[in-house]
């Protein structure tokens, strides 16, 4: 299924915003039936914000905002609850802490949804469709099961190249690559010029995955590649959009586009040599351009464009949602939870911050580099969820697809990764089906 990036962008135009006194906040709306009084009186319904008590717990893989945007995230939400409080927990592998974490039973109240099947949501989450967001978000049924929503993407991304303008200006590229070809020029001259032309974050592994499931996808033209591998015991080959994809960053390595030394990369660090000029590109979804942008840069110096994967001059991106909050149904102040979702979707503007199209359909993102990466007229390919079958065996398997970036990489025979990877999937998938 295809969707425009631009529907995201425009979606306001045509949608009549409801007042504030309008009954599209569940937090302004009576909470309560009026209480009689013992002399038969009618006193005034509660205040629902009164209601929303006691202190909550934030698990976010935003370890750059510990003690810095989360301060005053939680002083802003405290002055709409007066009765709350919410405290932020950030860890770096927010996956696999998480995951430990279900597997206890002991987990914050509300959390970014692991890579779980959808079938296991309700044993560790509640449902968020009293919220009154389910028509008014995009990728409802991203964390869904049984017609249920168990968690909210806290918002919509693209992946394509992100660079230094100046940097480009200084090798002497003066337009922007279309194609693969052109791509290795450009980093060429970069080269040449004495500037990395790539920060990859070899090392800390989870900046990867564009390579092994967004890029595949792009080149394949087919938002349920990761699920169709399901219908093969080999699903990787050198020929195939996996196989292409991979070898693209495996030439990158080989004709030295990479950090010199990809075993010793720090992510933090790479932002500001991207913002320096010292970087010129990366390849990650739009969240990463503020963070460029606050590493020591202007906006007017970042560009955004489509990673041209092959010489035809066309190319596909995926629009997907990005990590979805999730509520802790055993949570002692399951309200709050909820209304602190709420309130991060509408009131943070944490979206805005952090790069993303909103998923509300009522907001527009005003990034200008979103309007610079859509003039290349990309076809846009709208994510799947992945089902549970494809979710199980990967599962099952253990196949974390930034490991698989890194061996395919630094392996002397890549073939070889292909055939170790298939074997683990074939296994796998066989042990599922019994």
């Amino acid at each position: 299924m295809k969707k425009s990036l631009s529907l995201l962008l425009t979606a306001a135009v045509s949608i009549t915003m409801l007042s504030a006194c309008g009954n599209n906040d569940d937090a302004n709306k009576t909470a309560k039936n009026a209480k009689t009084g013992n002399n038969g009186t009618t006193t005034e319904a509660a205040d629902p914000a009164s209601e929303i008590s006691g202190t909550i717990t934030f698990l976010t893989n935003r370890t750059d905002m510990i003690d810095k945007e989360y301060v005053d995230y939680a002083k802003r939400f405290k002055e709409k609850y007066p009765n709350a409080e919410v405290k932020f927990e950030a860890v770096k592998d927010v996956d696999k802490d998480t995951k430990i974490r279900l597997s206890t039973g002991d987990f914050p109240d509300v959390v970014l949804v692991p890579t779980i099947t959808a079938s296991d949501l309700p044993k560790y989450f509640a449902p968020l469709d009293d919220l009154g967001l389910n028509d008014k978000i995009y990728f409802k049924d991203y964390k869904s099961f049984e017609g249920k929503v168990y968690g909210i993407s806290v918002g919509a991304t693209t992946t394509g190249i992100v660079y230094n303008k100046k940097a480009f200006a200084d090798a002497g590229i003066t337009s922007v690559p279309k194609t693969l070809d052109e791509f290795y020029a450009a980093a060429e001259k970069l080269k040449a010029k004495g500037i990395i032309p790539f920060a990859s974050n070899f090392k800390d592994q989870w900046p990867l995955y564009p390579w092994g499931s967004e890029l595949p996808s792009s080149i394949a033209g087919n938002a349920n590649l990761n699920n169709e591998r399901v219908n093969s015991d080999a699903p990787y080959t050198m020929d195939n959009a996996y196989g292409q994809a991979l070898t693209i960053i495996r030439t990158m390595n080989e004709k030295g586009y990479l950090e010199p030394d990809i075993n010793s990369t720090n992510w933090e660090q790479s932002k500001k040599d991207v913002a320096s000029g010292k970087f010129a590109m990366y390849f990650l979804g739009n969240w990463v351009i503020p963070q460029v942008i606050s590493s020591g840069t202007t906006s007017e110096n970042v560009g955004f464009f489509p990673m041209p994967y092959d010489n035809s001059g066309k190319v596909n991106v995926v629009l997907a949602p990005d990590w979805g909050y999730g509520v802790n149904k055993n949570s002692k102040h399951l309200e709050t939870a909820k209304a602190f979702v709420k309130w991060m979707l509408e009131d943070s503007g944490f979206d805005k911050f952090a790069g993303f199209i909103p998923v509300l359909k009522d907001r527009q993102s005003d990034m200008p580099q979103l309007a610079e990466f859509e003039s290349f007229n990309p076809t846009k390919i709208e994510a799947v969820t992945d089902t549970p079958e494809s979710t199980e065996i990967v599962n099952q398997a253990q196949i974390t697809k930034e490991a698989f970036v890194q061996e395919f990489v630094l392996s002397k025979d890549p073939q070889s990764i292909l055939d170790k990877y298939n074997d683990k999937w074939a296994k796998a998938k066989k042990a599922v089906s019994k």
